[in-house]
């Protein structure tokens, strides 16, 4: 006699704003989500639910990733709820067949696999798995290079992705929260504030800044949930905000009848970033960006002379006396040699070529599209955070916004030498003629 029984998936009731998610999830209305979740609006639990419920209906694996492995254990595997009980305790132990506590891993008895990874170490060989379904938490501090990873496994499967996170300013997250938002037919884009969750007294917060235990900023970060403030710690966060109020970050078009300055980062193991930027009157036009990584130096000279530009000056690092392996001469001495004229960059410490950065900033205007890599890593280039002691240090974070943020560095610390006289005259017509073309289109008053 076959003696069947019943287990409940009772311990996980949904709050009535995680509703809407929950239902479309569950009833396979989408295969990629995306949640802008407050903070402690209850992220992880319902992800960890919903995982369970579709790994319970659809054998396969199913990977939670946080942005590195420490935080899945801390956040996930060891973590232990508001109420006190541990996190994974909404998992029943009857429905668990083994457990892996160095791996981070669960066998259901139906034999899926639930595993929690990191993403800064993703684990390759794990992308031949039957990959059912991925959880990306805390996307906006993650390294997107892990969904790029995944995602042909989860097309090919057929599977699902779900990726929620607060806002960590114009980053990855904001990127991805964009093309969500603009393609609802393949998206599920849900976007809320603390205005809608009301999971937290907002009185409470608005105590916490009051009393300078918050900034206004962080709480509009991690409550409200907006993208527009700069991360914190961020160095040029600020004037980029103010960049794009005043619709600085535009088209901005190349000017024939003015030389391209080029500012480089020359990378060996590193990305090596070329900024081409013009100087008319006391406005510096950023115009065009290239970056690339294992190319040696002839290749971005060919990309230079590939370009319809009329170059001016070439401003290179320090590092530019450094010899190749295979030439024996200094980079600078190559770059001459295959008809660069280098102009070395002015020696200053990188705390007041940070400074150099502040102040031209206000003069800037940045294409929008050429050079979106460089507008992203200046609004996400920031200072290191003593976590322990909730203090900044006077150094940047070493990682992918470094290389752009050095070039512009450059750009700024000699754009001075750049100058060329205009008269207001000429500043005029030049504006005339972008706005409204040729003289026989301005309107009266201009001709």
């Amino acid at each position: 006699m076959k003696i069947e029984s019943q287990i409940l998936l009772n311990k996980f009731k949904p709050r009535e704003y995680q509703l809407p998610f929950c239902l479309s999830f569950d009833n396979n209305e989408k295969n990629k989500y995306l949640l802008v979740f407050p903070r402690r609006a209850g992220k992880d639990y319902i992800t960890l639910n919903m995982m369970l419920r579709m790994a319970l209906r659809n054998i396969g694996a199913y990977f939670y990733c946080l942005p590195t492995q420490r935080q899945a254990r801390s956040v996930i595997w060891d973590a232990i709820s508001d109420n006190g009980t541990r996190f994974l305790d909404c998992i029943p132990h009857e429905l668990i067949q083994r457990k892996n506590n160095v791996e981070m891993s669960i066998e259901l008895i139906n034999h899926s696999l639930i595993r929690f990874v990191g993403s800064n170490n993703f684990d390759r060989s794990l992308v031949g798995t039957n990959l059912k379904l991925i959880v990306f938490s805390e996307y906006s501090r993650a390294d997107s290079m892990a969904y790029k990873l995944v995602l042909p496994i989860i097309n090919a499967n057929n599977g699902k992705v779900i990726i929620i996170s607060t806002p960590y300013g114009h980053n990855h997250f904001y990127d991805m929260a964009q093309i969500a938002q603009n393609n609802p037919k393949v998206w599920y884009y849900e976007h809320l504030t603390i205005d809608d969750t009301q999971h937290i007294d907002i009185n409470l917060i608005k105590r916490d800044i009051a009393l300078g235990e918050m900034s206004e900023d962080l709480a509009r970060r991690e409550y409200w949930c907006d993208f527009s403030v700069g991360n914190a710690g961020s160095y040029y966060g600020y004037y980029m905000d103010k960049m794009r109020l005043d619709e600085r970050i535009t088209r901005v078009p190349w000017e024939p009848d003015f030389p391209v300055h080029c500012a480089f980062d020359l990378g060996m193991h590193n990305p090596t970033v070329i900024i081409f930027f013009q100087v008319i009157g006391t406005v510096i036009h950023v115009i065009d960006y290239y970056q690339n990584t294992g190319q040696g130096l002839e290749h971005y000279v060919k990309y230079l002379q590939s370009l319809p530009y009329t170059y001016g000056k070439m401003f290179l690092p320090h590092d530019v006396a450094v010899k190749e392996q295979t030439s024996g001469l200094t980079r600078k001495q190559k770059l001459i040699s295959l008809g660069i004229n280098v102009t070395d960059s002015v020696k200053l410490s990188l705390e007041d070529g940070i400074e150099c950065v502040m102040s031209v900033l206000p003069r800037c205007w940045i294409d929008e599209d050429k050079c979106r890599p460089l507008i992203k890593a200046l609004e996400n280039y920031r200072r290191e955070k003593d976590e322990l002691h909730n203090i900044y240090y006077e150094r940047p974070v070493k990682d992918q916004t470094n290389d752009a943020c050095d070039a512009f560095r450059y750009m700024a610390i000699n754009v001075k030498f750049c100058n060329r006289e205009v008269s207001p005259e000429e500043l005029e017509q030049r504006y005339n003629e972008v706005m409204y073309g040729n003289s026989n289109n301005l309107p009266p008053v201009f001709r």
